[in-house]
């Protein structure tokens, strides 16, 4: 298996990848997810693949202060192997690589799975309530 940055022609694999564990919501596309971080310098897309198969993404990116890792995902067939470790720490040494300090993540609160998952990995509640706010020029 090899962890690589991806690029424009892997949109089609992503976007699938990210539908079939349900990582998508109709309210983001998930192309435009992908071209977004591709376009800023600040911010990739890193693929695991197993030959020429995506089987594993993370999306990681840095604002200035902080990293934050979105769209951790590894296709159903070569969950609990690990992957999702080895993405995790591929995007974690992206942010150190840049002087990063810390990284958070957002998890939907119905996700026990994956908090679990990262609470394993020694990420921790920062009891940090999360606000949000459509734009609506950009929806």
């Amino acid at each position: 298996m090899k962890i690589e940055e991806l690029d424009e022609t892997s949109i089609e694999l992503v976007a699938h990848l990210w539908d079939l564990v349900g990582l998508t919501r109709p309210w983001n596309d998930p192309g435009e997810d992908f071209r977004r971080a591709l376009r800023s310098s600040s911010s990739s897309v890193l693929g695991a693949f197993d030959g020429d198969a995506l089987i594993g993404t993370v999306m990681v990116g840095d604002d200035g202060h902080r990293g934050w890792v979105y769209y951790v995902a590894v296709a159903p067939a070569h969950q609990r192997r690990g992957i999702g470790r080895l993405l995790m720490q591929s995007a974690e040494r992206w942010l150190a690589e840049r002087g990063v300090p810390k990284v958070q993540l957002m998890v939907r609160d119905t996700n026990a799975v994956a908090v679990g998952f990262y609470q394993r990995l020694g990420y921790d509640d920062t009891h940090t309530m999360v606000l949000g706010r459509w734009l609506e020029e950009t929806r």
